[in-house]
C-alpha cells in the first residue's frame, strides 16, 4: 500500500466508477464499475453522496456562479508540463483497483490514442490533458463540482443521469418552469456547443483552451468539453438539441472514452522516457505559459 502525504488531495471521481454503457458491451462484465447503490459499502455511499451533492446544487444560477469566477484565468500561471505534474498529488480516491497519481492514467491514455491513431497526434495530446481540469480541486473547488459525469442544466434532466430518480431532490431548477420542461431555455436543435453544462472539470479545461488560444482543432477541444456527458453520448439524452455537426463530435467522443476508461492498470508507463515526444506536442499546439 502506497504511503501519502499530507499535502496530497483524495480525488472522488465517480466517472471512473461503473460504466455499464452499451457501446462497450463487448467489455467483460469484470471490467465495468459498479454505481448500485449499497448503503452498507463506504465506497459506493461515497460515489452515491458525491452525485447527490451534484444534483442538488448545480443549478443554472449556480453554474453561471462558477463561470464567472473561473473563466478570469487569473487562479494560476503554469505550463501543461507543471499543470500534468501537479497531478503527482491527486490520487483518485474512487478507484478500488489502482493507488495510482492521475498523471499516469493521462500517459496510459495519451499512449492509447497513439498506438490506435499514429497519425493524429492532435489526439494524443487530447488523452494526456484530457482531466487537467481536475486542478481546480487544488484551488478549493468542491469535487461535486470538479468530477463525475456531466449533465446540461436550463432544462429537464436527462433519464439516464445516473442516480436519476432521485439525486435531484431539493434542486430548485425542477420547480423553475423556465428550466424544468423538455426545451427549458434552448431552442429546438440547438446545438451542444450552445447548451450550458454542469460546472467541472470538462467544462473548465475547455474554456482554458480557448482562452489560450490553443492550435488543437476545435473537435480535440470539444473531445475535452463533452467527454464526461455519458447522458448524451451514451445515455442518449438530449437528442432534441442535437444539431447534425453534433455527431461528429459524438464520434470522436466515444473513440476517446476506450482510452479514458479501460487504459488504467497497474502498468505504468515510462514517463520520462515519454516526455520528449509529448512536450513537442505542448509546443506544437499548446506552448508557454498558460492561465488557468
Amino acid at each position: 500500500m502506497r504511503i501519502l502525504k499530507e499535502h496530497e488531495i483524495f480525488f472522488l471521481d465517480p466517472s471512473e466508477l461503473l460504466r455499464p454503457e452499451p457501446t462497450f458491451a463487448d467489455k467483460s462484465p469484470s471490467q465495468f464499475r459498479d454505481y448500485s447503490v449499497d448503503t452498507e459499502d463506504p465506497l459506493k455511499e461515497r460515489v452515491r453522496r458525491t452525485y447527490r451533492e451534484m444534483h442538488l446544487n448545480q443549478t443554472v444560477d449556480f453554474v453561471k456562479g462558477r463561470r464567472e469566477h473561473w473563466l478570469k484565468f487569473n487562479t494560476i500561471k503554469m505550463t501543461v508540463r507543471e499543470a500534468l505534474e501537479k497531478l503527482n498529488d491527486l490520487v483518485d480516491e474512487s478507484d478500488p483497483d489502482l493507488d495510482l497519481p492521475n498523471i499516469i492514467h493521462a500517459f496510459q491514455a495519451a499512449e492509447r490514442a497513439r498506438s490506435e491513431f499514429p497519425e493524429h497526434d492532435w489526439l494524443h495530446l487530447t488523452a494526456l490533458i484530457h482531466d487537467l481540469g481536475k486542478i481546480m480541486a487544488f484551488y478549493n473547488e468542491p469535487q461535486w463540482a470538479v468530477v463525475g459525469d456531466t449533465f446540461v442544466v436550463g432544462c429537464r434532466w436527462g433519464d439516464s443521469i445516473v442516480y436519476r430518480n432521485d439525486s435531484f431532490v431539493g434542486n430548485p431548477d425542477g420547480d423553475n418552469p423556465k428550466y424544468n420542461t423538455e426545451y427549458g431555455m434552448y431552442k429546438p436543435n440547438c446545438g451542444i456547443d450552445n447548451l450550458l453544462m454542469s460546472w467541472g472539470h470538462d467544462e473548465y479545461m475547455y474554456s482554458v483552451l480557448k482562452h489560450n488560444k490553443t492550435k488543437l482543432p476545435h473537435v480535440a477541444c470539444n473531445i475535452i468539453r463533452f467527454h464526461s456527458f455519458y447522458p448524451w453520448h451514451n445515455g442518449g439524452d438530449y437528442k432534441h438539441l442535437e444539431a447534425p455537426k453534433d455527431e461528429e463530435t459524438r464520434k470522436w467522443v466515444l473513440i476517446f472514452n476506450r482510452y479514458d476508461l479501460y487504459t488504467k492498470s497497474e502498468v505504468v508507463p515510462d514517463i520520462e522516457a515519454l516526455w520528449p515526444y509529448y512536450q513537442t506536442l505542448i509546443d506544437k499546439y499548446l506552448p508557454g505559459v498558460l492561465e488557468f
